[in-house]
């Protein structure tokens, strides 16, 4: 898949074996969002109860930025905090897990030189996608585009045809956030309970099984 930011697919043409194919991110909405991409997408948010959200500095430790590039991109609209937002003074933004692996891939993206608007059709298109499936997804991109791919024959066929200066293995991106959080402090939405050590693969594990 191509996701662009120019309002435009171009570039290399749908497949059918399995290659990467282009797709704009408003395209990529609607595909999604039609009853036969069930399968790709988002769960429903489960209770409350079993949410933990992530503060700021600690989202910020985990991605590997700094306080004001999470406080610009949540204005902006790149990253928002899906957990709980910030509605007025004295109230603390909320991450969630997802959320902090895209903050890190925004970073990693940012710091190759990516144009902006194709990093926000990218992190719209991650949104777009479900649990099970965005650990196995490869994002290439040369500087201009950015493309999406789910198997290494895809990976290959980029490069081939002499596309994809870089890669972000968001299994990997994934991993290294897990980690990272599972030695820092989260937060119980119902309780406001600090959460010390709490690893996120638990509490998603536990949605996929509800989505099964």
């Amino acid at each position: 898949m191509r996701i662009t930011g120019d309002g435009t697919t171009g570039g290399i043409p749908a497949r059918s074996d399995g290659g990467p194919y282009p797709l704009h991110g408003s395209a990529a909405g609607s595909a999604r969002r039609q009853p036969e991409t069930t399968p790709g997408t988002a769960p429903a948010a489960p209770p409350a109860a079993e949410v933990v959200g992530y503060r700021g500095p600690t989202a910020c430790a985990a991605a590997g930025i700094t306080y004001r590039q999470l406080d610009y991109w949540a204005r902006t609209g790149l990253v928002e905090p899906t957990v709980r937002p910030a509605y007025g003074s004295g109230t603390q933004r909320l991450y969630s897990f997802r959320d902090v692996v895209v903050l890190k891939i925004v970073k990693r993206f940012l710091d190759t030189g990516v144009a902006l608007q194709n990093i926000r059709n990218a992190v719209q298109h991650l949104r777009e996608r479900g649990f099970s499936d965005l650990e196995r997804v490869t994002l290439m991109s040369d500087g201009a585009s950015v493309y999406e791919c789910t198997s290494p024959e895809q990976v290959v066929s980029l490069l081939q045809g002499g596309r994809g200066v870089f890669g972000i293995a968001v299994g990997v991106v994934w991993h290294d956030v897990e980690k990272a959080l599972s030695q820092l402090h989260g937060e119980r939405v119902d309780t406001g309970e600090t959460v010390v050590g709490h690893n996120p693969a638990d509490e998603l594990a536990a949605r996929r099984n509800r989505a099964g």
